[in-house]
């Protein structure tokens, strides 16, 4: 599994790439895997404010449906169209194209509570 040293992870295998006051979203190459082939992803509005642990979206597979969940406060201030022609960029490019929301966080001290890399090497064993 690839799991990428510079993001933070959550127990419900979303990761997030924080670039100063803004992150990138997405889900694990672990979920990615679990969940096999994606064939729709749902995104909520640009410009909604969502709390840590609260639903985002949902991700469609063609053994799964999934929920999609924060993994700190923030406000979406973008979301990766590319995913509703090729949702198959979740598999094949979890970390790059297949990135799901970038958001403004609302509270960095949230990051804290997230999981390492190491940490969430150690979880999904």
């Amino acid at each position: 599994m690839n799991v990428p040293a510079d993001l933070k992870f959550t127990k419900n295998h979303e990761w997030i790439k924080v670039e100063g006051f803004e992150a990138l979203v997405g889900i694990t190459d672990y979920a990615q895997s679990e969940l096999g082939e994606i064939v729709f992803v749902e995104f909520p509005t640009v410009g909604e404010s969502k709390d840590k642990e609260t639903v985002f979206g949902t991700i469609e597979a063609v053994k799964a449906v999934s929920d999609l969940f924060m993994p700190v406060s923030g406000k979406i201030i973008a979301a990766n169209t590319e995913l509703e022609e090729k949702p198959e960029l979740v598999n094949e490019a979890p970390y790059e194209g297949g990135w799901m929301i970038r958001i403004i966080l609302s509270d960095p001290l949230e990051l804290d509570s997230l999981m390492s890399a190491e940490e969430y090497s150690a979880f999904i064993q």
